[in-house]
């Protein structure tokens, strides 16, 4: 019999699941009946569209003040929603790091939760609360802070777990106490870093705030599904082009802080 090469092994594996998924996308594409050469050839056609729609007329320019009002609404509430979702984050971190765990209830409780949580995207979350809530701003924050509360969980553990080790044990051996090595060791250690995972979640917030607004009727989301329904494109472009703009703005200032504060 040949020798055992795990390499030939590695390499005949990675042809076959390439292969599997070759097989289903044709499959796939049989059922759905996509052709890509239509596809290709509608690509023309898609270009010159939005060049002859997708721009800000004057009558879109006369609507920026409300669409900013809006942009600023969906920023707060993301910002708001991350923020106290970090207080909570940490809170259940503390009980399921390994570094600080009361006991291996708690911990596996804690993880468990924030694995449910973090699983459930967040436009889940908002179907799943508008039978509760309704299209509201209470319906679009809890779907942000649900979401933001398990990654921020997760994000934590896995912070804790990594920066704070030694200087725990240090601080155990000298007989202290739970909240003093949360005090002096969890938080001066940990901080820097969780506070870049939540200038990260407020980015993500405020990308995903705008698919929660189309769902619960609120934001900068509600104002591009009503001018885009109307048929109002250049407005929609305003609004798009408009929530980049403050996207990259958030991200250019969260890079500043992060190099600050790492």
């Amino acid at each position: 019999m040949p020798p055992y090469d795990p390499i030939v092994r590695k390499r005949a594996a990675a042809i076959g699941f390439l292969l599997i998924l070759a097989a289903l996308a044709a499959a796939a594409m049989a059922i759905t009946e996509f052709s890509v050469t239509r596809g290709l050839a509608s690509v023309p056609k898609a270009v010159l569209w939005g060049f002859s729609n997708f721009y800000p007329d004057q009558a879109a320019l006369e609507k920026l003040p409300d669409i900013l009002d809006k942009l600023l609404d969906t920023v707060l509430m993301s910002v708001a929603a991350a923020t106290v979702a970090s207080v909570f984050a940490f809170v259940f971190a503390l009980f399921g790091s390994r570094t600080t765990m009361a006991s291996g209830m708690f911990a596996r409780l804690a993880r468990g939760v924030a694995t449910l949580f973090r699983n459930i995207d967040v436009a889940a979350w908002a179907m799943i609360l508008l039978f509760s809530f309704g299209q509201s701003d209470l319906t679009g924050y809890f779907a942000l802070f649900f979401f933001s509360f398990g990654f921020l969980t997760r994000a934590f553990i896995e912070t804790i777990d990594e920066v704070s080790g030694s200087s725990v044990e240090a601080l155990r051996a000298t007989g202290a106490g739970f909240v003093p090595i949360v005090v002096h060791s969890v938080i001066p250690s940990a901080l820097p870093l969780m506070l870049s995972w939540l200038l990260f979640t407020i980015e993500t917030n405020i990308r995903s705030a705008t698919l929660v607004g189309i769902l619960t009727g609120t934001g900068i989301g509600f104002a591009f599904n009503l001018y885009y329904k109307s048929l109002n494109y250049h407005a929609a472009s305003l609004v798009v082009l408009v929530i980049v703009a403050a996207i990259l703005l958030i991200e250019a200032v969260s890079n500043h802080v992060r190099r600050v504060i790492l």
